[in-house]
């Protein structure tokens, strides 16, 4: 097959406008965010590979030194939250002495990246080469600067916004998005190149660039996902296939799980022999080589373990019970609507207009306010509701759909 045209760093990074928004830091081991309900610490866990027994332990230090409430993020990291000013260096020393940790620049791919006979191309060998290469840069970048490769097997990575975005096509080249700029054909190489050019280019100028200030959406060509498509909560696979074996995907309800549901799963995998787990996006957690009881009892514990559960197209934030932002208690809600949730809809609890949870458009979404929960239809926590709903009656069984309205 003949290889897609190559275009090259020095032409995609002409035309470089000024100019940037100010834009938010980002929680870590070590430098926690304060929330709500304490302090929150982002852990990058290196290669999103840890043991059964590793993970336990990471909830056993939750629970000690946090208010034991454990999150999978959208982008496949845990979050600990309830740490206190006291507790958080305790809990980072224990966490770094358990677990390899990432630190600086952030780069997503498949968390089963090397082991996925249907990928395009193994990833992992430009996220080391962007990895190295950016090193030095890392303290000048935005924290929420990201590179995101997918090496186009099992697991998309489409929904993961990221600054410059890598995709494997046949062949042996690359499809390189960077900001909101249509798509460019590169062989390694020129991708390598192409992204430290862009991350240059953004450390030059300081942690506020972004690449979209570089590059922005001219039209929605350069979009990676339909509207519909952005409604999707989980493209749920439930069974992944592996070079050696399978993995089986569970999830956590709207991203969380106490300490003791993470111990009791743990403890259970174990007992089955399983020896890996592996943090994926969308707030999934694969299990490799899982038996069906293993499956059954992740069930029983209060995990997501099918395609079906009204659970998987809901999402929602903790809302008043930990962030001072929230206006309404999101996940309680949430437990209550999704049983009543309509076939193929989706729906966002969200305690504020920011909409943390789920930055796309749902079919019906609920957001705090100061005068009342807004409802809004097809769209996002930060669009205007077209009318407002009482939690309580809501909590009673009154329910925001009717056919779609």
């Amino acid at each position: 097959m003949t290889s897609a045209p190559t275009s090259s760093p020095r032409t995609l990074l002409t035309g470089i406008v000024a100019g940037s928004a100010r834009r938010g830091a980002c929680p870590s081991l070590h430098a926690p965010m304060q929330t709500g309900d304490g302090l929150l610490a982002r852990v990058r866990v290196a290669g999103a590979r840890l043991t059964p027994a590793d993970l336990a332990a990471l909830a056993k230090l939750a629970d000690e030194h946090g208010n034991g409430l454990i999150d999978i993020t959208a982008r496949g990291n845990l979050q600990v939250r309830g740490l206190r000013p006291d507790t958080a260096p305790a809990f980072a020393e224990a966490v770094a002495a358990l677990l390899p940790i990432e630190t600086g620049l952030a780069i997503d791919i498949s968390p089963i990246a090397g082991d996925d006979p249907e990928e395009i191309a193994d990833p992992r060998p430009l996220a080391d080469a962007i990895g190295k290469g950016a090193a030095g840069m890392a303290e000048r970048l935005g924290p929420k600067v990201s590179v995101v490769i997918d090496g186009g097997g099992q697991i998309s990575l489409s929904q993961l916004k990221a600054d410059i975005r890598l995709r494997a096509q046949p062949g042996n080249s690359w499809a390189v998005t960077l900001g909101g700029g249509k798509p460019q054909h590169m062989d390694a190489q020129g991708v390598v190149a192409t992204a430290l050019a862009l991350l240059g280019a953004l450390a030059a100028i300081g942690p506020e660039a972004r690449a979209t200030d570089l590059f922005p959406v001219r039209d929605q060509v350069s979009s990676p996902e339909s509207p519909e498509a952005s409604r999707v909560l989980v493209h749920w696979r439930p069974r992944l296939n592996l070079v050696q074996g399978h993995s089986r995907a569970i999830a956590l309800p709207f991203g969380a799980a106490r300490s003791a549901e993470i111990i009791a799963l743990c403890d259970a995998a174990m007992a089955s022999k399983l020896t890996r787990m592996r943090l994926a996006p969308e707030h999934i957690l694969l299990l490799d080589n899982a038996p069906d009881t293993l499956i059954a009892q992740a069930a029983e514990i209060g995990f997501i373990t099918k395609a079906d559960d009204s659970r998987t197209r809901v999402s929602a934030c903790i809302g008043s019970r930990g962030c001072t932002s929230g206006h309404i208690a999101a996940r309680d809600l949430a437990v209550q609507l999704a049983p009543r949730l309509p076939a193929g809809q989706t729906l966002h609890v969200s305690g504020c207009a920011k909409g943390c949870a789920h930055p796309r458009a749902s079919d019906v979404t609920l957001v705090g306010q100061a005068d009342g929960i807004g409802l809004v239809f097809g769209g996002r926590a930060g669009d205007t509701p077209s009318k407002f709903l009482d939690a309580a009656a809501l909590g009673a069984g009154a329910f925001p759909f009717q056919g779609g309205r």
